[in-house]
């Protein structure tokens, strides 16, 4: 939807605080990291969430989904177990800022399943765009220079996934409620992570299961502030704020978690999100779809 009374200021203002909040989730998931698996973890937090959800319960009742749409419903809850699960397992396995940095390579995935699965062009400005997004990942991982671990991979695969769960949700989002498009992702997902997480089971504590919640309530404000943003300012003027986003991440993992930084990881993941801004930039100038944001773990 168009803005017509455009906030620049506000809408920078809600961006820099939905970094906030997501870095913040970030740590809380690194600190809950070597208490229980990362499967378990994930499952917990979206178990957890649920109870965010109670307020839309007499909307969800009246919601009657026909057969193709819980078939998608179930295909994205998929998809995003997938993308949790190993967006989990990279917190514990590397840097804080090198899962921001290649978070930011979710819109390139979405660009390409958009082409490959929903029939949109892929114009020269786009295949530009993720040439140079691929280089970022390259100056990132710099295979052969620094050990490329399981952790990366997992992200990397993270990314795919959390953009099949965005290209299903849009295929449901403009003929389903949102409350219900939201629930069933909850409710998949963590139907989806429960066998996951039997397979590996370690009693939590209560402090985790604190941690936990405490997740669950900053994701879903962080979610929330990163709305009012989209809605006080175009994604020409938020999105180049989420670099702060990796700015923080970095700060963070090398004051509290004894991460040494990588100069290299900051211009990867600035290489990344200038390619996406400017493809977002030039899809605004032609009147076109925008191409989604990486702002945010997908949590």
């Amino acid at each position: 939807m168009q803005n017509n009374n455009p906030q620049p200021i506000k809408g920078i203002l809600w961006m820099v605080l939905t970094g906030l909040l997501f870095v913040g989730v970030t740590a809380i998931v690194r600190i809950t990291g070597p208490q229980v698996p990362a499967a378990e973890a994930a499952f917990l937090r979206y178990s957890i969430g649920l109870v965010f959800l109670l307020p839309l319960m007499r909307p969800l009742m009246r919601a009657r989904p026909t057969v193709r749409q819980i078939k998608v419903f179930a295909l994205r809850g998929a998809f995003h177990t997938v993308g949790v699960a190993l967006w989990f397992y990279a917190m514990v396995h590397i840097p804080l800022q090198d899962v921001t940095a290649m978070n930011y390579l979710s819109p390139v995935y979405v660009t390409l399943g958009a082409a490959l699965f929903l029939g949109e062009k892929l114009a020269l400005r786009r295949i530009l765009a993720i040439a140079v997004a691929l280089v970022g990942v390259m100056i990132i991982l710099r295979p052969g220079v620094r050990e490329v671990g399981d952790g990366h991979l997992a992200m990397l695969i993270a990314t795919m996934a959390f953009a099949g769960s965005f290209l299903t949700g849009k295929m449901v989002s403009d003929e389903s409620d949102p409350a219900l498009v939201v629930a069933m992702l909850s409710v998949t997902v963590a139907i989806g992570l429960a066998p996951l997480a039997a397979l590996n089971w370690v009693t939590p504590t209560w402090t985790t299961l604190g941690l936990l919640t405490l997740t669950a309530f900053v994701a879903t404000l962080g979610h929330y502030t990163m709305t009012l943003a989209f809605a006080a300012a175009p994604l020409t003027v938020t999105q180049p704020v989420t670099f702060l986003q990796l700015i923080w991440a970095v700060a963070l993992g090398t004051t509290f978690f004894g991460e040494a930084f990588d100069l290299w990881v900051l211009v990867g993941g600035a290489v990344i999100l200038g390619a996406i801004s400017f493809m977002t930039w030039r899809e605004a100038q032609i009147n076109r779809r925008v191409t989604p944001t990486a702002t945010a773990t997908k949590v």
